[in-house]
């Protein structure tokens, strides 16, 4: 497993949420139900991630610490730290930039809903005002990944 892995599960489960919430406000479902529900899943997807990547990580390191050859040169060993790094910076780069290109497209559309439910009635601010929040939940999140990785690194 690898981190490309926890990124498409992340990706799915959050896909797979917001379908189904759709879905079943579609059907009838009260708003604050889907809205809750919304949020458990997001906290689920999360929890699911972040024990992903612990016990990849924490596999690495014993596989790391299992499997060092007996000779290598000090070339080499700076060579692979080299590219290790390196990789880890690109990590951190599409970690935030696809987080923050999804809170993008979130708010694009949440936004513009909530002014318009606002301007009709002005009670739903604090109603609106929580779909757009959730959308930018999704850049904190890609920050946190990276905060991990670049913790990783050093």
């Amino acid at each position: 497993m690898s981190s490309l892995f926890i990124v498409a599960i992340f990706v799915g489960l959050i896909i797979l949420s917001i379908v189904l919430s759709n879905r079943a406000f579609k059907r009838g479902a009260k708003a604050k139900k889907v809205v809750v529900a919304q949020i458990l899943s997001f906290l689920f997807t999360v929890t699911v991630c972040s024990v992903g990547a612990i016990a990849i990580n924490a596999s690495a390191d014993t596989n790391k610490s299992a499997n060092v050859p007996v000779e290598t040169t000090a070339s080499e060993t700076t060579s692979q730290a080299s590219n290790d790094k390196g990789m880890g910076y690109i990590a951190m780069a599409i970690s935030m930039g696809l987080g923050c290109l999804g809170a993008g497209f979130a708010v694009a559309s949440a936004a513009p809903a909530a002014i318009g439910a606002t301007s009709e009635d002005p009670k739903a601010f604090g109603k609106s005002l929580v779909f757009v929040a959730l959308a930018e939940g999704v850049t904190v999140f890609g920050l946190l990944i990276s905060i991990f990785i670049y913790g990783s690194l050093t």
